[in-house]
């Protein structure tokens, strides 16, 4: 017994200095961490550069801060020439800006050798996002009216009559409701994964993406999947959004990219993005929540074939052939359907969500095309 109990006290310190070393590793790991953070994280973008790596002289690469009905509103600035003519970008999400995965997607090819290209952070979202935001100032048309006043200052800043409008997801319903009621601001307006009736797509993506499972036998998606009846008023909860389809979208390659995109993906792209600071990077999980949690409801309650179907603006839609987180079937009918000046249906092959990410060069490509055909000086 007295050896067992002076074995036990000879050991005590051993594990005491054992668990002290643990301590200190972990602690030594997160400062490296948080110290790699900090460097990747300055709050300024790097300035536009060639094939050669060097910067581009008179390019614009910048970080803006502006008020924007009351809230101090962020957004990202970048072109080769600042002469080219000016696109607003309307992010998806709600409430996830992109020009971090942009970037980090990026090749030599990019739409800023063409236009000037502002990538907005929508209130509520990225590094605009602050907790003092009222919640009640988070709806379509005050959203609709902060797209208003960024377009003018854009239009101002740039000596620009007009400009092009770019909606992305959520951002292509921003868009749809902004060319309705401000028109005379935009030579086209381009919906990539267009937003039509969203209640609608979440059912086609649930059966396509069940009946896939069921033919490769994915037992798990499949058990995952018959917890929710499409057709119950409870169907599209943000439990089933984020928690469920989000990640079986992806799964498939049904979902952002068709190459598949991973929360990891995400991480990485901000984690090595620096125009944001480190508080800002943190912001934007927090606002993609505060987001969400307003502003998709309404997506849901609107049905764009019967609330928005008459533009007086040239109207174009990008789409990716295995989009199913935004339904290519509804938005080539809506096309069908609506009245524009102009109008023209796009197709990428090889991509889902994200065409303009996936498949740059064409989509640049049908970009300058649609430029041609609606210049900003006649």
């Amino acid at each position: 017994m007295t050896e067992n109990k002076d074995g036990g006290m000879q050991n005590a310190p051993r594990k005491r200095r054992k668990a002290v070393m643990v301590l200190f590793s972990i602690i030594g790991i997160v400062f490296i961490c948080l110290l790699l953070i900090m460097a990747n994280s300055p709050g300024k973008l790097a300035p536009l550069k060639d094939e050669q790596g060097n910067a581009i002289e008179n390019s614009i690469s910048e970080k803006v801060w502006v008020d924007i009905n009351g809230i101090k509103q962020g957004m990202f600035i970048r072109g080769e020439n600042p002469q080219n003519p000016v696109i607003l970008y309307l992010h998806g999400g709600p409430g996830t800006p992109m020009l971090q995965f942009i970037s980090y997607l990026e090749k030599n090819e990019r739409l800023e050798k063409y236009f000037t290209i502002c990538y907005w952070d929508q209130r509520g979202s990225g590094m605009t996002y602050n907790k003092s935001t009222d919640p009640s100032t988070m709806t379509v048309e005050q959203m609709v009216e902060d797209t208003h006043k960024v377009t003018e200052y854009l239009k101002e800043r740039f000596g620009q009559d007009k400009i092009y409008l770019i909606g992305h997801s959520w951002g292509s319903y921003l868009g749809v409701k902004t060319i309705e009621k401000y028109p005379e601001n935009y030579l086209a307006y381009i919906g990539i994964g267009q937003v039509t009736n969203q209640t609608e797509s979440e059912r086609l993506a649930y059966n396509y993406m069940l009946n896939h499972a069921k033919e490769i036998n994915d037992k798990d998606v499949i058990k995952k999947l018959e917890k929710y009846d499409p057709y119950s008023d409870d169907f599209l909860s943000l439990d089933y959004l984020v928690k469920v389809r989000t990640g079986i979208l992806n799964k498939y390659k049904i979902g952002h990219l068709h190459q598949g995109l991973a929360f990891t993906d995400i991480l990485k792209s901000l984690f090595v993005f620096k125009g944001y600071t480190a508080g800002e990077k943190i912001n934007w999980f927090l606002g993609a929540d505060f987001s969400m949690i307003h502003l998709f409801p309404v997506i849901l309650k609107d049905d764009l074939f019967t609330s928005s179907v008459k533009f007086d603006v040239p109207f174009y839609i990008v789409q990716g052939a295995y989009d199913y987180q935004v339904s290519q079937v509804l938005a080539e009918k809506y096309l069908d359907a609506l009245e524009a000046p102009k109008k023209a249906f796009f197709i990428f092959s090889d991509s889902a969500h994200s065409p303009n990410m996936e498949e740059p060069e064409k989509f640049i490509e049908v970009f300058r095309k649609i430029a041609l055909e609606n210049p900003a000086q006649e």
